[in-house]
This record gives C-alpha cells, structure tokens and sequence, in this order.
C-alpha cells in the first residue's frame, strides 16, 4: 500500500498562515472598529449633556462670559464628534477590507483543502484497487495449487 503524500502541502502550510494572519488583522479592525464606535457614542453623549446645559442656562440669569465659554466648549465638542465620526468611517472601512481578505485567505485555504480530500480519495480508490489485485492473485495461486478431484 503506497504512503499518501500531498505535492501541494507548501501550499497549504502557507495559505494556512495566511489565512491565520488575515483572520488576526480582521480581529484587529474589528476591535478597533468598536472601540471607535464606542468613543463616539461618549463624544455624542457629552454633546448632547452640553445642549442640555445651553438650552437650560437661557431659561435663568444671563451670564455672556458663562455662556460664551460654554458654546466654546460645545463647538470644541462638536468638532471632536465630527472628528471621530470620520474616524468610525474610517475604521469601517479598514475593517471591511481586512473582511475581504480574510474571506479571500479562507477561500484560497479552502480549495487547497477540497484539493488534498479528492487526492487523498484517488490515493484511497488507487490503495483498495491494489490490494483487490494482490488478493485475486492470491486466490488464483492457492486455486492452481489445489489437487483436483478426478
């Protein structure tokens, strides 16, 4: 019975880290990806917390330096919300490309995989094929070696 060995195993050990290193970054992007969200969704939180208190500083007493430097801070908040509005972007769009790559790195992997089952079947079908023959001879040889009966 002849040993299995796939010529392509170079292949597959590479695309194999390959898709090991783009499943990493993915990871990565995503984890970042959240992480921006998550620094976004403080950013609007503290904008709209600064809203509140221009909106309800007019209802009292009047102070222009007060109120000044609170709209200083909002527009300072707001700037920052666009800021990391176009970082989330950003880091969506990293993490979509990083998705493509890995899946590309999964689909390459995979039919290195589908490639080595149909040889390892062929070695298998090849295998059971000579050992059949080896077996018919057998048969044959104690068959001629009977005595006959006459």
């Amino acid at each position: 019975m002849k040993r299995f060995r796939f010529p392509l195993r170079p292949v597959t050990v590479l695309r194999a880290h390959k898709e090991l290193r783009a499943r990493e970054a993915f990871a990565a992007a995503v984890h970042a990806y959240v992480q921006s969200e998550e620094r976004l969704a403080d950013t609007r939180k503290r904008v709209a917390e600064l809203e509140q208190l221009l909106f309800a500083g007019r209802s009292g007493r009047f102070a222009a330096a007060d109120a000044a430097a609170l709209f200083r801070v909002y527009r300072t908040d707001c700037h920052a919300e666009m800021e990391t509005e176009r970082e989330v972007i950003a880091a969506r769009d990293v993490m979509n490309q990083r998705r493509a790559d890995y899946i590309e790195a999964n689909r390459q992997l995979k039919i290195i995989h589908r490639l080595e089952e149909k040889a390892r079947n062929k070695n298998r079908v090849e295998n059971a094929r000579i050992e059949q023959n080896e077996l018919d001879e057998f048969a044959g040889f104690r068959a001629s070696r009977r005595p006959t009966l006459s």
